[in-house]
């Protein structure tokens, strides 16, 4: 691939070289950032994929657009044709936005039990907590405020943005993202009747995430009465949602805002749970 002369610009041509897609217009047109296609303007990259839109698209500032074969037709502009825009504009997206990386490093102001195992590369910001014999793997990213329970496993790549917590004992797969405020691991809401009263029942086991998921801000997933709550890899989770004790979700599944799991349900591969549905417990989906 040719030089591109500014870290932050890019040619058509440099992005279709990475991600594929064909050229329609002048392929050496220069792209510095993605936009919506009402504000963007020149230099911005936009995808199109909403026929309700075409005004909007007719009257656009952007300088080069992604969209379908079969709206390639509706715009002059320079284009990337794909068969998949939304997905295409996502990955163009990423790669001109990476996430920040932390300095590596212990900030002074976190606090650190000597038996913690923490990975050279790996950033822990200030007021951070990390438990007794808790693991963080290679280039986790542990932003200000997250505590790390005992025996905690942080995997390699994680990223875990402000005031998260991990209970004892849970395991956090590679590469996943926890947004400000989940709660990883706590006590599921297990109670047995004893008269008139409610007898707390000790909540022992722990949760697992797997590899490349996304738990949003103030989701809350608790630990298993005796063995894992599991999240399956490449799992999506918006904020705002409650999975309950021992419920088993599968790989790529996508959960959105204010989903409520009660314990011990099933949930397969690649399931997809719209936001405010609730699952009564002990369900296969």
């Amino acid at each position: 691939m040719e030089e591109v002369p500014d870290s932050k610009s890019f040619r058509l041509r440099d992005i279709v070289e990475l991600f594929g897609g064909d050229i329609i217009g002048d392929a050496g047109t220069m792209v510095t950032q993605v936009a919506s296609i009402k504000s963007a303007k020149s230099g911005n990259l936009i995808f199109f994929g909403d026929k309700r839109l075409r005004k909007e698209l007719l009257n656009t500032k952007a300088s080069a657009v992604i969209l379908s074969h079969d709206d390639s037709s509706l715009t002059n502009l320079p284009k990337i044709v794909t068969t998949n825009p939304y997905a295409y504009f996502a990955q163009v997206s990423r790669f001109i936005n990476p996430p920040d990386k932390m300095p590596c490093g212990v900030s002074k102001y976190a606090v650190v039990s000597e038996t913690a195992k923490i990975a050279h590369n790996s950033s822990i910001g200030p007021n951070v907590v990390i438990s007794d014999h808790a693991h963080i793997h290679s280039n986790a990213n542990v932003e200000a405020g997250c505590y790390i329970g005992k025996k905690a496993t942080i995997g390699e790549g994680v990223k875990m943005y402000p005031n998260v917590t991990i209970a004892d004992g849970c395991i956090i797969g590679a590469n996943t993202v926890i947004q400000a405020g989940a709660v990883i691991g706590g006590d599921g809401f297990g109670l047995a009747r004893s008269g008139k009263s409610w007898i707390k029942i000790p909540q022992l086991g722990r949760v697992i995430i797997g590899d490349n998921c996304e738990i949003g801000a103030n989701t809350t997933i608790d630990r298993a009465v005796f063995d894992s709550t599991k999240i399956g890899e490449y799992s999506q989770i918006d904020n705002l949602v409650q999975i309950a004790h021992n419920v088993i979700i599968g790989d790529h599944a996508i959960i959105a805002a204010q989903v409520g799991i009660a314990g011990s349900t099933f949930i397969g591969n690649h399931v997809k749970i719209g936001g405010q549905a609730g699952l009564s417990g002990h369900l296969e989906i």
